[in-house]
């Protein structure tokens, strides 16, 4: 069966077959209006009792809203009609019909709240405005992939069933795996590293990650996507060159392909610059605005915003150089101030978007900064290993794809930018 797209439908003539939803009924008399709506539009179905068949009048009867259609009839030019077109139905078939009442307004008259929007997540995504949301991601996730392709990197796929902690701490989900101990991946990282131990220079992978994380927060998750590289041979300032180059790559993107997503969600996105400050300057310009974080505390969010609002809340500001007290074990101390490592965050939109760091290739120092963090070594030999054959040194970065579609395009909590969230009161649906 060849079906067109309402979208397709304004820029046809003649006979035509449509599939979609009843968006709306209308019944004046002798006439009934049909809404059909799809992943592109809405399109008007007028049936006259004067000139349609008795079973295609009497079909519009036995629908209800949010039931599934096939129309099939002739596209007619009507002035008063919305987009100066409609459909003259030859047939009307029910493919599926919804119960009433549908427990969510998709129309958008009346507001419902997250929760129970949450709830009913696949009526939820009906509303053009959340398609609009998920078509962006969709660009943005095939931006970031065919950015590195064509920069040459190769793409990975690590495990999800860990044996040992990626980021160190307490944060992790067990599973159960025959009978030995294993968690999901917090992170992909161990495995990044690994790989450019076995001589992969340039890599980067998209991949799920959980972390078991009391947030209850608009802005975290206790699933999400998370996109990563790492490269051979480069430092903290060439990582965040690619970062910088892939970001505003991104964007530009969803600026050329998603003009009519972007207007919908009534969203001016203007293609950011990136400001390069370290940690210490950071203190330093929110000592300035009356924030004072102490040298070697992480930035809480009302500095994160701050820091945004002073170097424009459209730019990324990428902070370099953190308290190693506050980094993972893997990243690499500076040279001459172990208080001090190669370590970076980037901030976007008034929150942290990202981290990365130059990483520890040389396995004294690895096993050093493990016991440091109260971490044992031994748990780590399968990581450990890889550097006692000959490393190269390297650095890379993570971002989370929901954390990026939420700042990208100003969403207020980060489930609006999952297609299915999961955090600590919701696994279902």
């Amino acid at each position: 069966m060849k079906l067109i797209s309402t979208a397709e439908a304004f820029k046809k003539s003649g006979k035509v077959t449509l599939g979609g939803w009843v968006d709306e009924l209308k019944i004046l008399g002798g006439l009934k209006f049909i809404w059909l709506r799809d992943k592109t539009g809405k399109i008007q179905v007028t049936v006259n009792k004067k000139t349609s068949n008795k079973e295609v009048f009497n079909a519009v009867d036995t629908l209800t809203k949010e039931s599934v259609i096939l129309v099939t009839g002739i596209i007619k030019n009507v002035p008063q009609a919305p987009g100066g077109k409609e459909i003259s139905p030859e047939k009307i078939e029910l493919v599926n019909k919804a119960e009433q009442p549908v427990p969510l307004d998709i129309s958008g008259h009346a507001n419902s709240g997250l929760d129970a929007r949450l709830d009913w997540r696949f009526l939820d995504l009906r509303k053009p405005e959340q398609q609009a949301i998920f078509r962006i991601q969709s660009v943005m996730s095939n931006a970031f992939r065919q950015h590195f392709y064509n920069k040459g990197f190769t793409e990975i796929q690590p495990p999800c069933v860990i044996a040992a902690a990626s980021e160190g701490g307490a944060e992790l989900f067990p599973v159960i795996y025959f009978d030995k101990e294993a968690f999901l991946a917090q992170s992909p990282q161990l495995y990044k590293q690994m790989v450019l131990a076995s001589g992969f220079d340039k890599v980067f992978m998209t991949t799920p990650v959980w972390r078991a994380e009391p947030h209850a927060t608009p802005r975290h998750l206790n699933e999400a996507r998370q996109y990563d590289i790492e490269v051979a041979w480069a430092n903290d300032t060439e990582a965040l060159d690619y970062l910088e180059e892939v970001l505003i790559h991104i964007i530009k993107t969803v600026k050329k392909e998603c003009k009519n997503e972007l207007k919908l969600l009534k969203r001016d996105l203007k293609v950011p610059k990136a400001v390069r400050i370290t940690y210490t300057e950071a203190l330093k310009q929110l000592a300035n605005e009356g924030i004072t974080i102490e040298w070697g505390q992480d930035l809480t969010p009302e500095a994160e915003r701050m820091l945004c609002k002073v170097h424009g809340e459209e730019n990324f500001v990428f902070i370099q150089e953190w308290p190693t007290n506050v980094r993972a074990f893997y990243s690499m101390p500076k040279e001459g101030n172990e208080n001090v490592c190669l370590a970076y965050d980037a901030l976007y939109g008034g929150m942290e978007l990202l981290s990365g760091a130059t990483r520890v290739h040389k396995v004294d120092i690895l096993e050093k900064q493990l016991r440091a963090k109260g971490l044992d070594p031994a748990k780590f030999k399968f990581y450990l290993d890889a550097f006692r054959y000959g490393c190269p040194p390297h650095s890379g970065w993570s971002f989370g794809l929901e954390r990026l579609t939420m700042t990208v395009l100003g969403l207020s909590n980060i489930r609006e930018g999952t297609l299915f969230a999961r955090d600590q009161n919701r696994l279902t649906p």
